[in-house]
């Protein structure tokens, strides 16, 4: 029983996490229209932050080797790695989003994380290279001591708990006049221009927002697991968020909510109970795959606004008679 609510709690956890990572990408693209082909890489750099902030200083015949080794509190980790996710936004940010748009624009950010994945697997003394960081303390689990299904029930109601903060703060962001602004120059960059909004701050302040979500998504990640390495940052972890966005519903946090439980944690884990082949291990990933690829081809063709869409607001239109009789009634005046 206890594995059973262990695995359940786990499912949990992995669900309040991929929700914050696909309302990061929805803030980046479903508000401001910014194609993030990386949003993994924040994530990844959310998580080793806040891994050696967290973890205390290299032991002298270590094997693992990382910079800093701070040995902070876990709130205060929790901020380095936000923080250091929008500060990559920004830097990405500095360099795409002045001039470049649309599929340039994705073609950026596809090649900073590859930089950054390649920088950070080769070099060892940075995050230990390809090996990754483990042995990342988790928040709490130091006082409390507790077994890890237990442990697992208090993190998934500290997950929810973060999840639901930074939920509403993206609803409050989307309805005030600043998202508004955010999804006038999704619409139309020229046209929200010739309004007199700055564009160029608009969209960098929405992929910092982004980022930064992505980021805390990541500390999670690492707090929960205790580990991280490049193997798990890769382009099909980005395609998964991507998908759990298209899903839900581009431009709505609800849909990124319900793509997350569809994509996230309903497909993933159901094809994970599909009959192993020994001849061909990696069959089974690939098959998982597929099948999101396949739901997200179908939901392209069949409902491509999502499962939720995006609310837009509704203006009454005035009707016929008013309309003529409007220049009449200036001719009349003048």
């Amino acid at each position: 029983m206890g594995i059973i609510v262990g695995y359940i709690a786990t499912l949990g956890i992995y669900f309040c996490i991929y929700n914050i990572l696909s309302i990061g990408l929805n803030i980046q693209f479903g508000y401001a229209g910014i194609l993030d082909f990386t949003v993994i890489t924040f994530m990844a750099i959310g998580g080793y932050m806040a891994g050696v902030a967290s973890l205390g200083p290299e032991q002298p015949g270590s094997q693992i080797f990382y910079i800093l080794g701070l040995s902070l509190p876990w709130p205060v980790a929790l901020l380095i790695g936000a923080t250091a996710a929008g500060l990559l936004g920004c830097a990405i940010g500095l360099i795409a989003l002045r001039r470049l748009r649309s599929d340039y624009l994705a073609i950026v950010t596809l090649a900073a994380g590859s930089i950054i994945y390649g920088l950070v697997g080769n070099n060892s003394k940075i995050f230990d290279g390809f090996e990754g960081l483990v042995g990342v303390p988790q928040p709490f689990n130091g006082v409390l001591g507790l077994n890890p299904n237990s442990y697992a029930l208090l993190f998934l109601g500290f997950a929810a708990v973060v999840m639901a903060v930074l939920w509403v703060a993206a609803n409050r962001l989307r309805n005030s006049p600043l998202g508004r602004a955010m999804r006038a120059t999704r619409e139309d960059l020229e046209v929200a221009e010739a309004y007199g909004k700055n564009t160029y701050k608009l969209r960098m302040m929405a992929m910092v927002i982004g980022s930064v979500y992505v980021g805390v998504g990541g500390v999670l990640t690492i707090w929960y697991v205790t580990a991280m390495a490049p193997a798990g940052w890769g382009t099909s972890e980005t395609f998964v968020v991507w998908a759990a966005l298209i899903v839900g519903g581009v431009g709505s946090n609800g849909g990124a909510v319900i793509g997350s439980f569809l994509v996230a944690v309903l497909f993933n884990e159901v094809t994970r109970f599909l009959p192993g082949i020994s001849s061909d291990p990696s069959l089974i990933p690939e098959v998982r795959n597929i099948c999101i690829g396949a739901l997200v081809i179908l939901t392209l063709r069949f409902r491509p606004q999502g499962v939720m869409p995006e609310r837009k607001a509704r203006f009454p239109e005035l009707p016929e008679a008013s309309v003529r009789q409007e220049p009449a009634i200036v001719a009349e005046e003048v």
